[in-house]
């Protein structure tokens, strides 16, 4: 059932969630009053306030889910709606990530984001290897099942992503670009307007933000779509550093809507060079409440999308070396300035504590008595290389420190790497604690560290020991 922003604003604040048994949830949280929490507030401007949400951790991670259903109204797949999780070989199609984050939503009233279906990054390389003809005929039957498999759940689509380079507002020269012509964007507009009537379809890129020459690129392309009655929305990422959020942001988002448009922040992150001071934490804070304040006083802004729950679920340290911190909550899944920042943004209270979603930490005693148990998730694949998070779980008893092993099975590599001492031998490896992030409570999952791999991503069986 689609759920539009007319009836998210009717819900009332205090609804319990159901349990979703085909994820084992069963959620408990209660959402607090309107000036509280993000959700709240969100739903009596009658937007979203959504997030990217990582599959394995909405499995395994029963904080990771209570807090998401408490301060978000909107969701997106971080990866497994994009092309090379749906349709990895040619004419098979697994839409099994989606389909749990569709049933997550509904039955916590949540709207979903569609991200995305077509890309030059994260596409099988079937595809990559079709021309002309065969390539738009795949494109097409790849939109047309994609939105039919989810028509009436899917309230919004990203039909094209990052299609204009960084470089003077040119076309960005990709695979579907050097086989199709330009003419590929009207297209996938065309087929995804035939396959969900009933969705709004935007494009979306980063550096868009402001105004300047790939905005104005995209203000032109906007332009056309909508003479055609092909294009409903315009998606910008918002991947920002710290304190330079455009000074002419509001004014370029206005112009898009001046042409019947609705805007989004769809990616919304601010990273900041590493370590971060508390000064930084609260300019950080003013930036989270400058974006959310634009979106918010917008007629026609649909909502605003954070891209990750916790700094330690974020992309950027493994693309960015040196950065993090970018989210609004820390990895003890409490929030940061940043997350009263926004709250203040979207009209709510910043002074309130928010409820929260599981028992106080306490201080663990000085030795663990746990064991572990250790996997790798791979969170963003480009090609010529990976990100893993690396996500452990303390089984019967408290982890007070903790060693992990693994063998890579065809030559893979880590070339950079946080939050864990890590060691390798040939095709061997071995990581560690680096003292903060040594305590894990029983029963407790937490993304521990993340690295980037070279090669082939890969999730090969680790040994976790614990101290």
């Amino acid at each position: 059932m689609l759920l539009t922003r007319k009836r998210r604003r009717a819900v009332i604040a205090g609804v319990v969630t159901v349990a979703t048994a085909a994820l084992g949830i069963g959620l408990s949280t209660q959402f607090a009053s309107a000036q509280t929490t993000l959700r709240g507030a969100a739903d009596e401007l009658g937007i979203d306030i959504g997030v990217a949400v990582n599959d394995s951790l909405l499995q395994n991670n029963q904080a990771y889910r209570d807090l998401i259903a408490r301060e978000f109204n909107s969701v997106t797949a971080e990866n497994g709606m994009k092309m090379e999780s749906v349709q990895p070989s040619q004419g098979s199609f697994n839409f099994s990530q989606g389909d749990r984050l569709v049933a997550f939503a509904q039955q916590n009233d949540m709207t979903v984001h569609g991200h995305t279906l077509v890309w030059h990054n994260q596409s099988p390389g079937w595809i990559q290897n079709l021309s002309g003809t065969a390539m738009r005929q795949a494109m097409e039957n790849h939109i047309t099942t994609t939105m039919n498999h989810w028509e009436g759940d899917v309230a919004t689509w990203d039909v094209v992503n990052e299609v204009v380079s960084d470089s003077n507002g040119q076309m960005r020269d990709s695979f579907w670009l050097r086989a199709m012509g330009e003419d590929y964007i009207q297209w996938a507009f065309e087929a995804a307007r035939a396959a969900d009537p009933g969705a709004d379809l935007y494009m979306n890129d980063y550096s868009i933000d402001g105004i300047n020459a790939k905005s104005d690129r995209y203000y032109q392309m906007a332009q056309e779509l909508v003479a055609q009655d092909l294009l409903d929305g315009m998606g910008f990422q918002a991947h920002l550093i710290l304190g330079q959020v455009p000074g002419n942001m509001e004014q370029n988002l206005q112009r898009f809507v001046d042409l019947g448009l609705k805007v989004r922040i769809t990616e919304l992150d601010i990273r900041i060079e590493m370590p971060a001071t508390q000064q930084e934490l609260e300019q950080q804070a003013q930036d989270f409440q400058r974006v959310t304040e634009i979106c918010a006083g917008l007629a026609d802004c649909s909502g605003v999308t954070v891209w990750g729950v916790r700094d330690g679920d974020s992309w950027v340290p493994g693309v960015f070396p040196g950065y993090g911190a970018p989210l609004l909550f820390n990895d003890s899944n409490q929030p940061k300035p940043a997350y009263y920042g926004a709250l203040e943004g979207l009209g709510g209270d910043g002074s309130e504590e928010p409820p929260t979603t599981e028992e106080p930490t306490t201080t663990p005693p000085p030795t663990g008595d746990g064991d572990c148990t250790a996997e790798i998730d791979v969170v963003n694949d480009w090609g010529s290389g990976w990100q893993g998070n690396v996500l452990i779980t303390a089984d019967s008893g408290a982890v007070n420190g903790w060693t992990l092993n693994w063998t890579w099975p065809s030559g893979q590599s880590i070339t950079s790497s946080w939050n864990a001492q890590v060691s390798s031998s040939g095709s061997s490896v071995t990581a560690s604690d680096v003292g903060w992030n040594a305590n894990i409570a029983a029963g407790q999952t937490v993304n521990a560290w993340g690295f980037v791999g070279s090669g082939s991503s890969a999730s090969p069986q680790v040994t976790c020991t614990a101290a």
